[in-house]
């Protein structure tokens, strides 16, 4: 892509000035004009584009670089979850689950239940993965349960996420690893240590209070179950349990293949087997997916004696509400790469470099510019880990100090998702709120795990070093 930026140099305070403004023109579209979020952010991609100096015969490549990929992953994903989904809503298992959590942990501590499930779950499962699947169970508690739906929603979306930013095998931690040569065992331990004290603060604690100052009625994506009341077959709780856990359990036997692979002296001979190559693939997210869609349609569907007419239309309803969400998703995306296009993100790392400040609050800093200038937190973490490859390699750091510095750079790509990110657009569908209420409730818990991690990872930093490990 980066052949597709004219000749002239913006320079980073251009570029800034000029990524500024690009989300100006958003929110004003959206909040002030009312103009839908999908056409608004496709106008603003073309306009930045085009600011930015790329060519006008390679506009559409260059809203492909980020919308192709992101609709890709997310269509996937957000398809196979909600139909699985939508079988657990119409069979009455998500309002089973509900009534059987309800019972054991009371109303009031519902919300904590529903999120402490996905912190487990969110450890081998991706974040839009694992937030699609919950989907209908906490949709089912928030109607039992009455009240806010956001503080029963937000918890489960802060531990998904967290996981997906601290603890590997998710892709931005790994990567940061592999890059700084930090030990992947010791980044794990961490991350997850991290992943449940940034939950507690930020999921447990302050997810609520915000959820609460919102009134957002419960989205209808799902639809309604009572449309195919003729697919309800009252399953067992324990029925739906292990619906639910077989992804969970076929993600991690592919994480534990790649794990005992990268052990082995020769990893590609080990791939290569034909036993492991097949229980990689099962493990691949939407294999697994896939697969637990088919076990649900025929344990709640024609193994309970319905015909496969009826499952078919369960089926079909439930692709049709996601359609908004998935190409207000992808458009995140979209506006998101023709940011990275411009090379900002690079740009104003590279600046921040050469300030000289101390090593791990740059590490943050680069990872929490680069996140609010493109979007991605990937990219955030992995830009970040790139340019401080040398300084880490040239340095006297203790292995937990590594660590630390990963940590940060994580922390700094998770702060403050904005309209830039396809995930703020996603939460923002799922959970029925405007532009406004996301910036107002998942930019600021973002922010704050952000903050959370950072000065978490200062402490380890500092403790590791006074003790030399």
């Amino acid at each position: 892509m980066d052949d597709l930026v004219m000749n002239w140099d913006l320079g980073t305070a251009g570029l800034l000035i000029l990524a500024i403004g690009a989300i100006a023109v958003l929110l004003v579209l959206i909040m002030v004009f009312k103009v839908h979020a999908f056409l608004a952010l496709m106008l603003t991609s073309i306009g930045t584009a085009l600011a930015a100096g790329i060519p006008p015969d390679r506009l559409v490549e260059a809203l492909g670089f980020g919308f192709n990929p992101t609709l890709g992953s997310v269509m996937l994903l957000v398809a196979l979850g909600a139909m699985l989904g939508r079988m657990v809503e119409a069979s009455g298992g998500a309002q089973a689950l509900a009534d059987s959590l309800i019972g054991v942990f009371g109303e009031k501590r519902a919300g904590f239940a529903l999120s402490l499930a996905s912190l487990l779950m969110g450890f081998p499962i991706f974040f839009d993965a694992g937030l699609v699947v919950m989907l209908p169970i906490i949709y089912a508690v928030a109607r039992r349960v009455g009240g806010s739906f956001l503080s029963i929603a937000l918890p489960s979306a802060i531990a998904f996420s967290a996981m997906h930013i601290f603890a590997p095998p998710h892709p931005g931690p790994v990567a940061a690893s592999a890059i700084l040569g930090a030990d992947v065992g010791q980044v794990l331990l961490v991350g997850i240590v991290f992943a449940v004290i940034i939950w507690l603060i930020a999921g447990v604690g302050l997810a609520p209070v915000l959820g609460r100052r919102l009134d957002v009625a419960i989205p209808n994506i799902l639809g309604d179950s009572r449309e195919h009341s003729d697919l309800e077959s009252a399953p067992k709780v324990r029925t739906i349990v292990l619906i639910l856990l077989l992804p969970l359990v076929l993600i991690l036997l592919n994480t534990a293949l790649n794990t005992v692979g990268a052990t082995r002296p020769d990893p590609e001979a080990f791939n290569a087997g034909p036993v492991v190559a097949v229980l990689r693939m099962v493990g691949e997210t939407p294999v697994a997916l896939l697969i637990t869609l088919f076990v649900s349609m025929f344990v709640l569907g024609w193994g309970a004696g319905k015909t496969g007419t009826l499952i078919e239309k369960v089926q079909d309803s439930a692709l049709g509400p996601i359609a908004s969400v998935v190409l207000v998703t992808g458009a995140g995306g979209m506006f998101g790469g023709v940011l990275r296009a411009t090379g900002i993100g690079d740009a104003v790392a590279q600046s921040l470099q050469d300030i000289g400040m101390p090593v791990i609050v740059a590490a943050y800093l680069i990872a929490q510019i680069v996140r609010l200038a493109q979007g991605s937190a990937t990219v955030a973490l992995t830009t970040a880990a790139s340019l401080m490859a040398g300084i880490v390699a040239a340095g006297d750091f203790t292995p937990f100090q590594v660590v630390a510095l990963v940590m940060a750079m994580s922390a700094g790509s998770v702060g403050f998702s904005h309209v830039n990110d396809s995930g703020f657009w996603l939460v923002s569908r799922f959970f029925g709120m405007n532009m406004k209420q996301t910036l107002g409730t998942w930019t600021v818990l973002q922010g704050a795990m952000g903050v959370i991690g950072f000065v978490l990872a200062l402490v380890l930093y500092g403790v590791a070093g006074g003790l030399g490990v």
